[in-house]
């Protein structure tokens, strides 16, 4: 399982935010560039269902994992929370996963490249903060040509591994270190749209700033 929040940002001010990520993990950021490709099962399986291949371009060899996300936790526990909870299970796989799940009877329902980056860290929580474009393929799995689905906005979600004993602290750990990140995006449960902040300009402007006057960031 795992807890999840999801907000936008426009592309000219993810370098403040990589700033205040950078001074919050003190961690060095992960490089993303991501082929996802979204499989749906067809008539032939009983069960509907749907995964995601994930190949990880950043690596000197490309390596390949499927992802199952799951339903959300439902109940007033789960409405209590600023978080979503739902299953989540991935696996490492080889380089022919693809034709393997085509002879399962799924078929591929779309793909994107996703490139980025990503920090790792411990608050409370081991927690993810990626932040990534999401660009399409003129023709099937060509990355070299994606171009952005939505120009100018960047996704950004933080996740962190939970089980269903400590949901409400990893989840207080989420939303407790989003705080930090509200003057420039709102992060929410995927699915509500909240839109760009209003005060992201000049948070941005502040932080840029001041990295400028401070020749050690």
């Amino acid at each position: 399982m795992e807890c999840v929040v999801q907000g936008i940002i426009e592309t000219q001010h993810v370098e403040a935010l990589e700033i205040l990520l950078q001074g919050l993990c003190g961690v060095p950021k992960e490089r993303i560039r991501v082929h996802e490709l979204c499989l749906k099962s067809g008539p032939s399986l009983a069960v509907p269902s749907e995964i995601r291949l994930l190949c990880d371009l950043a690596q000197p060899t490309p390596s390949w994992t499927v992802r199952h996300v799951g339903g959300a936790m439902r109940g007033a526990g789960a409405e209590q929370i600023s978080v979503l909870v739902r299953t989540m299970v991935e696996s490492k796989v080889s380089n022919n996963a693809l034709r393997f799940f085509y002879s399962l009877g799924y078929k591929l329902d779309h793909e994107l490249l996703k490139i980025g980056f990503a920090f790792r860290f411990q608050r409370g929580a081991p927690i993810t903060v990626t932040v990534t474009s999401a660009n399409k393929m003129p023709k099937l799995h060509a990355t070299d040509e994606a171009v952005p689905v939505t120009p100018g906005i960047q996704m950004v979600e933080i996740t962190a591994p939970t089980a269903g004993d400590n949901y409400n602290e990893v989840g207080a750990a989420v939303s407790s270190f989003c705080e930090y990140l509200a003057p420039l995006l709102h992060l929410s449960k995927p699915g509500v749209s909240t839109g760009i902040v209003p005060t992201a300009a000049a948070a941005a402007a502040s932080l840029l700033s001041n990295t400028g006057d401070d020749p050690s960031l």
